[in-house]
């Protein structure tokens, strides 16, 4: 089954850059999408998390808050 991945990031976010190059060095495929740009994509991401900080992940429902390496390592069978 294809993971569906959804990316939040804010422009300037470190750790958001960490996330996209796990996920592209993992030949991985995202949507990304801008918080900071994006007021629906920000409500979007509060509503699934509970979180107001990027970045974070949903990989088919499971939400990863931050860059966690093994969750994501774990959340996509790597």
């Amino acid at each position: 089954m294809k993971k569906m991945i959804i990316v939040y990031t804010a422009e300037g976010c470190p750790w958001c850059k960490k996330v996209r190059e796990f996920l592209k060095d993992n030949n991985a495929s995202y949507k990304e999408r801008d918080v900071g740009k994006d007021v629906k994509a920000a409500k979007e991401m509060v509503r699934k998390s509970g979180h107001m900080g990027v970045p974070v992940i949903d990989i088919n429902g499971e939400i990863i808050i931050g860059f966690d390496e093994e969750k994501l390592k774990e959340a996509l069978k790597l």
